[in-house]
């Protein structure tokens, strides 16, 4: 991706190096008890969150010295371009349509965070919080992504913050309200039906940025579809579980299988019309 001469967002919060003080939580007390359902909210087993997050809870944060390596630090630069271009994107396609696009927040953390959706760790990956409009992602998720998900790439990294920008651009439509209300009355089968949609609609926007920055920029280079392609596939619901248990189980899904993910995104970058992203309305994944 060319990104090097890219306009530096304001919008990035660094929260790197500051560590998150121990509370207890067992004995099923409120801290789980909210862990859970902000799994619940993103698609996460609860159970994975809880059994990982073991007995911490935020207490309070300390800020410590850390030095991050030049590699680190350039990272973090490459965040602040991706995220100032999608800032220049969506800002331009409400303009369009006669709203006003509210910028979000990236915030990075190490190992774990406090949101005003709850506590976290770095095991749920990156995710977005309607609550504050923030989007929290700890770098090392890349790590994970390159190795285990077979994703590596610069342009992979940038579909990961553009479907989290997604997912806030999702909440200024208030499409984000509209699903956890009809969540919230539905089975759990029909819960996690409507979470896919949702997540393949992120998906869409990804690919909406993708094609207005690369018509307006020129940030592509060849092999950067690929990357955002193998992304998509590598986080899809199918190969997750393939990975995880040996079996797959459709009706369990919560983010899309490989193949839709790749579909949706490519719907959106092919298109560049958000128009084209009502998965809510499709008759077919």
């Amino acid at each position: 991706m060319r990104w090097e001469r890219g306009r530096r967002s304001d919008n990035l919060e660094d929260r790197r190096g500051m560590r998150m003080g121990k509370k207890g939580i067992a004995g099923g007390g409120i801290g789980a008890i909210v862990l859970a359902l902000v799994a619940l909210y993103f698609g996460v087993d609860p159970s994975v969150v809880l059994n990982q997050a073991g007995n911490l809870a935020p207490a309070q944060t300390e800020q410590r010295q850390t030095a991050f390596s030049l590699e680190e630090e350039r990272l973090k630069e490459f965040m602040s371009v991706v995220l100032a271009d999608t800032e220049d994107v969506w800002g331009e396609l409400f303009r369009a349509s006669g709203q006003t696009y509210r910028q979000p927040k990236l915030v990075l953390f190490s190992g774990a965070v406090q949101s005003a959706c709850g506590f976290a760790e770095a095991a749920m990956g990156p995710f977005y919080c309607p609550g504050d409009q923030k989007l929290y992602l700890d770098m090392s998720f890349f790590n994970d992504l390159a190795k285990r998900h077979d994703a590596p790439g610069d342009f992979a990294q940038a579909y990961v913050v553009a479907h989290e920008v997604g997912h806030h651009v999702q909440t200024l439509l208030g499409v984000s309200k509209q699903v956890h209300a009809a969540r919230q009355r539905a089975s759990e089968t029909e819960s996690n039906a409507l979470q896919v949609r949702m997540e393949l609609q992120a998906d869409c926007f990804a690919g909406v940025w993708t094609h207005h920055a690369n018509q307006a920029r020129q940030i592509l280079e060849p092999g950067d579809i690929e990357e955002a392609l193998a992304a998509a596939a590598g986080v899809g619901d199918d190969r997750l579980q393939k990975q995880a248990r040996g079996y797959v189980v459709p009706e369990s899904f919560t983010h899309g299988s490989s193949a839709q993910r790749m579909r949706w995104f490519s719907r959106g970058m092919q298109s560049g019309d958000p128009g084209q992203c009502d998965s809510f309305k499709a008759t077919q994944l």
